[in-house]
């Protein structure tokens, strides 16, 4: 009897894991800095340079991980994920010396790489062609609900228990799900199910032969590659910076309270935008207009917010825009990717590409926050317009 298709369970997995990936390696840093802070008294400085070793650490090792799914197997990458990430948990929660703190980073920043953006869409290459845009946004929306999740969370376990106590039992969340998780869903491809990418029935078809994919040191020496990666390089830069002072930027209008509801909204038009765009995606060359659609609507986003001065409706409606492309600079990077770099090179190619932008992201927040300090606020919101034009402009010319 066959078998009813299995790639939406490999999607429902990664959703899980991206919940997890995200509110710990993405969203939870900056939990880390502000009560290790207030609790300890370490200073600013020290912390986010323990976070952006965090990140650091993700990009050297990301660029790596095809090779590692070929040798071991995506169940066993994504166990030694969740490990790294429980143990780096455990160090920011209980190590009582500032030094500790990057012992800790190394690990946390270990699980980040393998649990994170390339580790999800090389869950779903095997499983998805035709129907790839949908499951990416469907299962990346898991980072978005990690951030929704996960952060009252977090606040509420150290509320209650303290931050040690707060890291030890997210750490058991953790392996507790992703552990059996990895096991019983990205242990076995469609070849095991007699399974095609999209439901296709019965064997594939032999394969015509292919070239080998080409090594890094090739790719990053190809036009094609380095014009893709540096729209999405500045892009998520930009992005990245805003939304780390986000929040202190909206606190003197909208107050504590109302910051931490616009920062909800973002997230949720991020949600909102990445599955409308997974579902209407086109095919090949013209995904690359959704990306210049995404970076022109978190331009107006930018612009609201320049232009708001004290106005809570222009505020929540920059918000809402820039949110709208939040998480299709997640998803839309791989997605172009296989519309137009060789199968047996996708992998490769945004492994590649996801290593370059966290290893510029991972300075963001220190850019934007020095920017703040020198020029103010507003020249924070024009400089993200501004990059975000540039990227806009990138995207489109498609070079190689």
């Amino acid at each position: 009897m066959q078998a009813s298709f299995q790639g939406w369970r490999v999607v429902a997995g990664a959703f899980l894991l991206a919940i997890f990936a995200w509110g710990i390696g993405f969203y939870g840093p900056g939990i880390f800095i502000a009560t290790l802070a207030e609790n300890r008294g370490w200073r600013l400085g020290l912390l986010s340079a323990a976070v952006t070793w965090h990140f650091l650490v993700a990009a050297a090792l990301v660029a790596g991980l095809p090779d590692w799914h070929r040798r071991w197997g995506i169940a066993a990458v994504t166990r030694a994920g969740a490990l790294a990430s429980a143990a780096g948990l455990l160090g920011w929660g209980f190590g009582h010396l500032p030094a500790l703190l990057f012992a800790a980073a190394t690990l946390t920043g270990m699980g980040w790489a393998l649990t994170s953006g390339a580790a999800i869409n090389a869950m779903l290459s095997p499983w998805f062609d035709r129907r790839r845009p949908a499951a990416l946004a469907m299962a990346f929306n898991g980072a978005s609900l990690g951030g929704i999740l996960m952060v009252p969370l977090w606040a509420w376990l150290i509320a209650g228990f303290g931050f040690g106590a707060a890291t030890a039992v997210v750490a058991a969340l953790l392996l507790a799900v992703v552990w059996p998780l990895a096991g019983r869903v990205l242990a076995r491809d469609p070849a095991a199910y007699g399974q095609q990418p999209d439901g296709r029935l019965g064997p594939a078809p032999p394969a015509p032969p292919a070239a080998p994919a080409r090594s890094r040191g090739a790719l990053l020496r190809d036009p094609l590659f380095r014009g893709l990666s540096l729209a999405f390089a500045l892009g998520l830069f930009a992005q990245m910076g805003l939304v780390t002072h986000l929040v202190s930027l909206l606190v003197p209008a909208l107050g504590p309270r109302g910051a931490g509801l616009a920062m909800a909204l973002v997230t949720v038009f991020a949600l909102l935008g990445r599955t409308v765009t997974g579902w209407v995606l086109p095919a090949g060359r013209r995904r690359r207009w959704a990306a210049a659609a995404t970076f022109a609507v978190q331009m107006a986003g930018s612009l609201a917010l320049v232009s708001a001065g004290g106005s809570v409706p222009l505020l929540l409606a920059g918000c809402a825009l820039f949110g709208l492309g939040v998480g299709n600079l997640l998803s839309l990077p791989p997605l172009i990717v296989q519309a137009e770099f060789p199968a047996p090179e996708v992998g490769r190619v945004v492994a590649l590409m996801q290593a370059i932008n966290q290893a510029l992201y991972a300075f963001a927040p220190a850019a934007f926050g020095l920017l703040r300090e020198v020029a103010g606020a507003e020249a924070a919101l024009w400089a993200t317009l501004a990059l975000q034009g540039v990227a806009g402009v990138l995207v489109l010319r498609r070079r190689g």
